[in-house]
């Protein structure tokens, strides 16, 4: 995600971040997560499936002193198994898995940590998602050049 991206995201976020058990799936170098620690995430889960990323995600987390607030999971992310109880999920899947054959199944874990009752903020390329796709939840979207956040929630408090 571009800087200018995740500047936006933890913006409209606000105080919200604070206090909250956050789960980043597709974590990469844990940018997401640790950027929710330093805004006062009580705790973080970051989930990547490969190991050389997640070794640099467990650095990231050891250089910053946030051992305690953070675990790092290598496991794919989109396996129930691997996520926590979460109030705010970062859901930034690699685009091929968006344009192909694991389409499904990543909107498949979306409706899943959704109905969980967990905030999730979806990285897109900008229009690769329909609005069809997120129907059934309360989502808003904003887009940033070629890129598209998705705020999503369940529809049922909408």
């Amino acid at each position: 995600m571009l800087d200018r991206v995740r500047e936006a995201l933890f913006s409209i976020l606000g105080v919200t971040v604070e206090d909250t058990t956050v789960l980043d799936l597709f974590a990469g170098t844990g940018s997401l997560g640790l950027e929710a620690l330093s805004r006062g995430a009580a705790h973080a889960r970051f989930v990547e499936k490969n190991p050389r990323s997640a070794k640099l995600c467990s650095a990231n987390v050891n250089t910053l002193g946030l051992g305690e607030q953070a675990e790092v999971v290598v496991a794919d992310a989109l396996s129930p198994e691997s996520w926590c109880a979460a109030d705010l999920v970062f859901f930034d899947p690699p685009y091929p898995l968006l344009r192909g054959e694991g389409r499904s199944e990543l909107f498949r874990a979306l409706t899943e940590l959704v109905g969980r009752g967990a905030q999730v903020v979806f990285h897109a390329p900008r229009r690769e998602v329909r609005p069809v796709e997120v129907e059934s939840f309360q989502a808003e979207v904003r887009e940033y050049g070629k890129s598209a956040l998705w705020f999503l929630e369940s529809a049922e408090g909408a």
